[in-house]
C-alpha cells in the first residue's frame, strides 16, 4: 500500500507520494486539492494522511474503502 500525504508547501497544497521529491498533486487551496485527491486516488490502494497547516495529521483515509484495516463506520 502507498502512502500518501497532503501538506502546505510554498503558499499550495500538495498531495505527495510518502518518499517522493516531487508532488502528485498541487492546488492552491487544501479544498481543491482533496477534491482533486479523490479523483487522483479512485484506481490506488493507498492511504493518505491529511495534515493540519501546523504539519499535524488531521485525518487519514484509505482507498478503497474496503482496504481500510479498521473495522469502523468513520
Amino acid at each position: 500500500m502507498q502512502n500518501y500525504h497532503v501538506k502546505p508547501h510554498d503558499g499550495h497544497w500538495d498531495l505527495t507520494l510518502e518518499g517522493a521529491d516531487r508532488a502528485s498533486i498541487s492546488k492552491p487551496t487544501k479544498e481543491e486539492l482533496i477534491s482533486s485527491m479523490e479523483d487522483f486516488m479512485a484506481n490506488k490502494t493507498g492511504s493518505v494522511k491529511i495534515h493540519l497547516a501546523n504539519g499535524q495529521i488531521e485525518e487519514e483515509r484509505t482507498y478503497p474503502r474496503s482496504a481500510d484495516p479498521r473495522k469502523s463506520k468513520g
